[in-house]
């Protein structure tokens, strides 16, 4: 096995074991003095995949971040990734190579949808002052990282859980970002479930839609935020809440009667409700679709178009339906103040959203880095954890009493 141990003892959080590999001798050395230089001292190296994932298979959690080359004889460094992934290695990774910018990006995509924590990519020949810039902010990465709780239920319990009025939205703001002024709020499922607390929708939406259920989701959800638009009224904030609807709802040509029924025994404008439709969703009715659509945009509903970008039918159901908001899809603004492609991506969707006469909501605002691109490149509106993650409807009204007092906007 090609490989050194340069130190032994005790690994902690902030003492990281690195796996270093390349085939090139004189590079992966060169990369191992600086990584001493930085004060990694846990460091093992490999001339091959197959020696790096014998590491791996030996040293476990110990390894905590992976730096390797691409273009190696017979395992190659896309293979090593995929086999790291297999072997479930909580490592994060580091990918390095002498290789187009446009590859890198790609690879390190691909390796984030086998499962794998990607902390950037480097070019051959790295600096010191590049590989301090990746991998300095990994010293805090716990080890091993805590998986999420998966529930598993069943549809008669999720039937169970709607007969009881279990199903409520939790709500993220959307924010004006020139102004900071709270624009609205989208409404997002929550499962009160009386034994595992608040369930999130990847836990029960797939069972929800293949049992037709969704129009009884919905109806709870609309009927629930209607409400919470009226108590926020009463507290002084004057709130629109988007709410998703499904192609099963949309493809009933009395949607808009149900809902106009709803807000009207609640007192709630149809200026106060957007309705979302995914941009990935296919309409295979497109017909009936369009009738509700229009019926409902006649009424003086807003509509939005989500997740912009992350279909094959984005022109085309831009030129079909009646959109009022363009949300850019969380893929594209997350990050890319460090990425022009993904800078390039987003300044075309906010064009276009200027040019049609649409509002533009950033998704995946995670950070002041985010929030300042997108606004840079003529983004009005941004949603993201960096300004809230979702809340229930109490907890909101707490918030928006506290930003309201920390923004400039009063």
């Amino acid at each position: 096995m090609s490989s050194t141990e340069l130190a032994t003892g005790g690994i902690t959080r902030t003492d990281p074991c690195i796996l270093l590999l390349d085939d090139d001798d004189f590079h992966r050395q060169l990369m191992q003095q600086m990584l001493i230089t930085l004060g990694f001292v846990h460091v093992h190296h490999a001339a091959t995949s197959g020696d790096a994932l014998n590491i791996i298979a030996e040293r476990g959690a110990f390894i905590h971040i992976v730096i390797t080359d691409l273009d190696m004889p017979g395992i190659d460094g896309m293979e090593f990734l995929r086999l790291l992934a297999d072997q479930r290695s909580q490592a994060a990774v580091l990918i390095m190579s002498g290789k187009d910018e446009n590859i890198l990006r790609s690879v390190g995509l691909m390796a984030e949808e086998y499962g794998l924590t990607v902390l950037g990519h480097l070019h051959k020949p790295a600096t010191l002052s590049s590989l301090r810039d990746k991998l300095l902010p990994a010293i805090n990465l716990d080890r091993p990282r805590p998986r999420p709780p998966f529930f598993s239920y069943s549809i008669e319990a999720i039937r169970t859980g709607l007969e009881l009025d279990q199903f409520e939205p939790f709500f993220q703001p959307k924010v004006i970002l020139k102004s900071r002024h709270v624009y609205g709020v989208e409404a997002l499922a929550r499962w009160r479930h009386p034994e595992d607390g608040i369930v999130s929708p990847s836990a029960f939406i797939g069972l929800v839609e293949q049992h037709e259920l969704m129009d009884s989701l919905t109806r709870t959800m609309l009927e629930k935020s209607a409400k919470w638009i009226q108590h926020w009224r009463d507290a002084g904030f004057d709130m629109s809440v988007s709410i998703n609807f499904s192609q099963s709802s949309l493809v009933d040509t009395r949607l808009s009667n149900w809902v106009m029924d709803v807000l009207s025994g609640l007192n709630v404008s149809p200026e106060n409700i957007t309705i979302e439709i995914t941009e990935t969703l296919v309409m295979t009715n497109i017909a009936r679709c369009l009738e509700t659509l229009s019926r409902l945009r006649m009424k003086g509903f807003e509509l939005s178009i989500d997740d912009f970008g992350t279909g094959y039918s984005s022109l085309q159901q831009l030129a079909r339906v009646p959109y009022t908001e363009l949300k850019v899809d969380q893929g594209f603004v997350t990050g890319a103040s460090s990425q022009p492609h993904l800078q390039a991506v987003m300044e075309s969707s906010i064009a276009m959203a200027r040019k049609l006469n649409m509002k533009c909501v950033g998704e995946g605002i995670e950070s002041l880095d985010d929030w300042n691109c997108f606004e840079t490149l003529g983004g009005e509106i941004g949603q993201g954890y960096f300004i809230a993650k979702p809340m229930a409807g109490a907890d909101l009204e707490l918030w928006l009493a506290d930003w309201r007092r920390r923004s400039t906007y009063q």
